[in-house]
């Protein structure tokens, strides 16, 4: 092959290369990530991140359902979930923390965290009430005017950065149990966020409800000893006396929550469709 030949060719290898590369970028340019935050309480909460511990020593099994939320929204999960999150992929950012009522997450200043960083697109799913309810607990607790009051400020402060509120009932508790079926145990809490809910026309997903409804159909023993932090002795690092916990989840129950919260979202995805037609 000549010299001049040989240069013609290896330019053009040179510039299909170039213009391969532009074309990947802007496919790059064009692929859509949107945040998922999670906002509420232990029950939500990503334990594997609390700052200053360790958490297969000190803290492992207990596991927030937001902690084991990602796999549900990726891959053939997102897909379902269209147009819903309009995305190509979605991140979930969990700020949920243990002890946080809607009051104590705001004074914290953990909202306005979340509020600075939110970008068009994105969604925040708030799921309160646990500690909101806590009449024992006069730092956390907040009335049912209070609660409703910081939730229409969450929801009023996403909308105005383009960002999508979905209101949550508080996850049930292990108890009261009436004749082999679950009961609420949040008093009227989860009917102030369906107010809300109402009130505010934002998308609301009865996690109350569904999660009395599919424990009950598992049976008190066994949500009791595979869901909820019902520990033996000597079994768990963190817990060598064992623990008796009927609020937080093992990570069978996590997961257990984070598909009803999941399949939540999946039916309001259906019934935006619906809505549309």
């Amino acid at each position: 092959m000549g010299k001049a030949k040989y240069i013609a060719v290896l330019f053009g290898v040179l510039l299909l290369s170039a213009c391969a590369k532009q074309a990947g970028e802007q496919e790059n340019d064009n692929t859509k990530t949107i945040t998922m935050w999670l906002i509420g309480d232990s029950t939500m909460a990503d334990y594997s991140k609390y700052e200053n511990s360790d958490y297969k020593k000190e803290r492992y099994p207990i596991t927030g359902w937001g902690q084991v939320f990602q796999p549900f929204l990726s891959g053939e999960n997102l897909q379902q979930l269209s147009p819903l999150l309009q995305a190509d992929s979605v991140i979930v950012d969990d700020r949920a923390r243990g002890g946080r009522s809607t009051r104590t997450f705001f004074q914290e200043g953990r909202w306005r965290q979340v509020y600075e960083a939110l970008q068009p697109g994105d969604f925040v799913l708030m799921q309160f009430g646990h500690n909101d309810a806590a009449t024992q607990k006069p730092e956390r607790y907040v009335n049912e005017e209070g609660f409703k009051e910081f939730l229409r400020l969450f929801i009023l402060q996403t909308k105005q950065q383009q960002a999508t509120p979905v209101l949550l009932t508080p996850v049930a508790r292990n108890y009261p149990w009436e004749n082999d079926s679950l009961r609420n145990v949040h008093g009227n809490y989860p009917q102030c966020v369906k107010e809300i809910a109402e009130e505010t026309q934002t998308m609301l997903i009865d996690l109350n409800k569904k999660s009395m409804k599919h424990f009950t159909a598992k049976g008190r023993a066994y949500v009791t000893n595979n869901y909820f932090m019902n520990l033996p002795a000597g079994k768990f690092e963190a817990y060598p006396d064992g623990q008796n916990d009927n609020t937080h989840f093992q990570p069978e129950g996590a997961k257990a929550v984070a598909q009803l919260v999941y399949k939540g979202l999946c039916e309001l995805n259906t019934q935006n469709l619906s809505n549309e037609e």
